[in-house]
């Protein structure tokens, strides 16, 4: 069964963070499905993704764009039926509370919150109850000071 991490943010935007986190996945070879629930969110993510690191960009596309099949990153809506890995994607990054699609070659999901919200706090951890009662291999990572993660016990 593939792992699911929960990752709280405290420290920094989302923005911020998930263009690290894709980074270092990038880095290791791993192809990465994103998903949000609104297409505000996509949009400022694209935006994000193209001019947040000085010195690169993150290449990625979204699930209308005519080769999405090719895009190491993939950006998507939970309101899109999401049946198949277009992209390949061994990694799946749920944004925003959206539903995880638990897709064939994905063996490791993050569910990124805002740990400043008391909703998504709550709702998180509800998310959290819920896989935990369907077996599946949890870790919580928490964001310090500086943006660096930390795994919770």
């Amino acid at each position: 069964m593939a792992e699911l991490a929960f990752y709280q943010l405290r420290t920094t935007s989302l923005e911020n963070a998930l263009c690290t986190l894709l980074q270092k996945a990038l880095d290791s070879h791993h192809r990465v499905r994103v998903i949000s629930s609104s297409d505000d969110r996509i949009s400022s993510l694209s935006l994000a993704l193209w001019t947040q690191i000085s010195t690169s960009f993150l290449a990625h596309g979204t699930v209308s764009d005519e080769y999405c099949h090719d895009h190491p990153i993939l950006l998507s809506t939970g309101r899109e039926k999401i049946i198949e890995n277009i992209n390949n994607a061994d990694v799946a990054i749920a944004l925003d509370g959206a539903k995880l699609s638990f897709l064939d070659g994905v063996s490791r999901y993050l569910d990124i919150f805002d740990g400043n919200s008391k909703i998504a706090c709550s709702d998180a951890r509800n998310r959290w109850v819920n896989y935990k009662a369907e077996d599946y291999q949890l870790t919580f990572w928490k964001q310090g000071e500086g943006g660096a993660w930390f795994k919770e016990k």
